[in-house]
């Protein structure tokens, strides 16, 4: 199972062997600075959106790796019936979020993640909306 840690000034998601594997990537890394909201998803299906784009996706077993949409490239290690810590980054950061899975501490690393967070955002305990691309009239 992948861990959330903090080494310095960065955010660490440790991944074992096998997740590695999986994910088709090593361990993934950002600056602590880059993150600005931190909340708790109780339904892990609800923090994957948009497509798999690399990784593995096993249904009703585990997720990991990268998914994409209009909004960003999201990092995700989520498995069922575990809640989701999701991670939200500023625009500058490689990933728009990174969702991993922990077993029953959720809360309690949110609010540790919170605490150590220079410019968390805690205007809403909710994670934001995918914004909607523009439609564009082709007449």
């Amino acid at each position: 199972m992948a861990w959330i840690l903090v080494k310095c000034d960065d955010l660490v998601v440790r991944l074992s062997w096998w997740e590695k594997a999986a994910a088709g990537r090593g361990t993934v890394r950002v600056l602590l600075a880059a993150v600005c909201r931190v909340t708790v998803e109780p339904d892990w299906w609800r923090a994957l959106r948009g497509v798999a784009r690399r990784g593995a996706l096993i249904p009703g077993a585990l997720c990991i790796g990268t998914w994409g949409h209009h909004g960003g490239n999201y990092f995700v290690a989520v498995r069922p019936g575990r809640p989701v810590v999701c991670i939200e980054l500023w625009p500058t950061a490689p990933f728009s979020l990174i969702a991993v899975s922990v077993r029953d501490f959720s809360a309690a690393t949110a609010r540790w993640l919170c605490r150590l967070t220079q410019k968390i955002d805690s205007s809403t305990c909710w994670r934001q909306a995918i914004p909607v691309p523009e439609k564009t009239d082709h007449s």
